[in-house]
């Protein structure tokens, strides 16, 4: 079953900041900031300025990245049409909904990429060919 998602459905959302001069927190709550309940967090981290990562899509995972630290660009497709996306804060986050081919691009140096997904690791929902994801989306 192919999803019919558009790159414009990614969306950029701005996440509620707590604090003043002191410093600040940030929460993300399942359903509430976020349009799906999290059941794995990852981050990349480490990674050499103006690399990439990502490259892939899913079939039904939905992914949200924030820029806990630095910044990254996101470069999305939907098999039309390409957008590349800048996060750079920490409250401000890019949900990318499953049938999405996505990459991180241009990291700045020392930034940290937070992802929380809608679904556990699962090796059978990643679409790492783009060959295979543009036979996915048809």
């Amino acid at each position: 079953m192919s999803v019919k998602n558009s790159v414009y459905e990614c969306n950029l959302l701005h996440l509620k900041q707590i604090g003043d001069r002191n410093g600040h927190i940030t929460t993300v709550n399942n359903n509430v900031e976020l349009p799906f309940a999290v059941k794995r967090i990852f981050y990349l981290y480490d990674i050499p300025g103006g690399e990439s990562r990502g490259a892939h899509a899913h079939k039904e995972c939905h992914q949200f990245l924030v820029a806990a630290s630095g910044s990254f660009e996101v470069l999305l497709d939907d098999g039309l049409t390409k957008r590349q996306v800048l996060i750079n804060r920490p409250d401000l986050g890019l949900h990318i909904p499953p049938g999405i081919w996505a990459s991180e691009i241009n990291f700045s140096s020392g930034s940290i990429c937070l992802v929380l997904a809608s679904h556990e690791y699962n090796e059978t929902d990643y679409l790492r060919e783009y060959e295979d994801y543009l036979n996915f989306i048809k």
